[in-house]
C-alpha cells in the first residue's frame, strides 16, 4: 500500500464508507483473476485527478497506472457503480442532520462550461446567451444541494429540451420525488408536461422585477452552491472528457468526496457554560 501523502487521498473512515458499497471483485465470485491492485489506490487515483484536473497520463508514479484506473472509473461509471455509491452516501447525509432519507423536493439548474480541443465536436455546441463553446451541466439537487442527477449535454441543448430527458431519468430513479424548483428557463410548456407525463409540479422561482445587482433567490441558491463546491474540484473548471458519461462520472465523483468528508468530519467541540465563564473570570482576573 502507497502512503498517503496528497490532500484529496481517502481517510480510513472514508475508505471503510465507500467499500461497504463497491460491487466485490470478479475472483470472490469465481469469474476472473484476482485484481493486481487495490481498490483504494485505484479510487485515490480518481479522486487525485478530479482534485487536481491533471490529465490521466500524469497520473503520478505512485498511483497504479493511469490506464487502469481510467478503465475502473469507466467501467463502475457504465455499470451504475458511481451512482449507488452516491445515493446511498446521500441518504446517510440526510439522516445524519435530522431528514428523511428521500427527498420529495429537488432543485435544477444547469452550468455551461469551454470544452477542451479534446471534446468532439458531436459532443460539443455553442451557448450564445453565455458566449461558451463547450458543454452544459445539468444537475438536480436536493434541498441539502446534495446531488441526485448529473446529465452532460452540448451547450447549445437548451435547458427545456434537456430537463425532458432529465426529469425522465429523475422519475425512473425517485418516484418520490412531486416537486422541482427552477428558474424561468424551465417554464413554459414544460411545466404541463412533467405534471401530465411525470406528476411532477415545476415551480419557478423569479428575480424580484424591481431588484438591481446580484440577489440571493429563494430555493436557487442551493444549487448555485453545489455547482460553486463542484467548481473547486480543478478537473471540472473546463471539460476535458472525450465522452459526456465519463464527465458525468467525474462531476459524480466531486459530490461523492463531499459527502464522504462530510460524514467523517470529526464534530467541533463547543465550549460549556462553566468553560466560559471560567475564562472570563480569568481575564478579569
Amino acid at each position: 500500500m502507497r502512503r498517503r501523502r496528497y490532500p484529496s487521498d481517502m481517510t480510513g473512515a472514508e475508505w471503510a464508507l465507500i467499500e461497504a458499497l463497491l460491487p466485490p471483485a470478479a475472483c470472490e465470485i469465481g469469474r476472473g483473476r484476482p485484481e493486481k491492485h487495490p481498490r483504494r489506490e485505484i479510487i485515490d487515483g480518481i479522486r487525485y485527478l478530479v482534485d487536481n484536473g491533471i490529465k490521466w497520463r500524469a497520473m503520478p508514479s505512485d498511483f497504479p497506472p493511469w490506464r487502469t484506473i481510467y478503465g475502473f472509473a469507466r467501467r463502475w461509471g457504465a455499470a451504475g457503480v458511481i451512482n449507488l455509491v452516491r445515493d446511498q452516501l446521500r441518504r446517510r447525509v440526510r439522516l445524519s442532520s435530522g431528514k428523511t432519507p428521500q427527498a420529495a423536493a429537488v432543485i435544477v439548474d444547469s452550468q455551461s462550461v469551454k470544452a477542451s480541443e479534446t471534446v468532439s465536436r458531436d459532443s460539443r455546441g455553442y451557448d450564445a446567451g453565455k458566449k461558451i463553446n463547450g458543454r452544459k451541466r445539468h444537475i438536480v439537487v436536493d434541498t441539502r444541494g446534495l446531488v441526485l442527477l448529473v446529465m452532460v449535454t452540448p451547450a447549445d441543448v437548451t435547458d427545456r429540451n434537456a430537463a425532458k430527458e432529465a426529469f425522465f431519468r429523475l422519475h425512473l430513479m425517485h418516484p418520490e420525488i412531486a416537486i422541482v424548483w427552477a428558474d424561468s428557463a424551465y417554464a413554459g410548456g414544460l411545466v404541463d408536461w412533467a405534471k401530465e407525463r411525470l406528476d411532477i409540479k415545476i415551480k419557478t422561482v423569479r428575480r424580484p422585477p424591481e431588484a438591481k445587482g446580484f440577489v440571493v433567490l429563494p430555493r436557487r441558491w442551493v444549487v448555485e452552491r453545489s455547482l460553486s463546491w463542484i467548481m473547486r474540484a480543478r478537473r471540472h473548471c473546463r471539460d476535458h472528457e472525450r465522452l459526456p458519461q465519463v464527465s458525468e462520472t467525474l462531476i459524480t465523483w466531486a459530490a461523492i468526496t463531499l459527502m464522504t468528508r462530510r460524514l467523517t468530519r470529526k464534530p467541533t467541540r463547543q465550549p460549556t457554560r462553566a468553560s466560559t465563564a471560567a475564562t472570563v473570570m480569568a481575564a478579569a482576573a
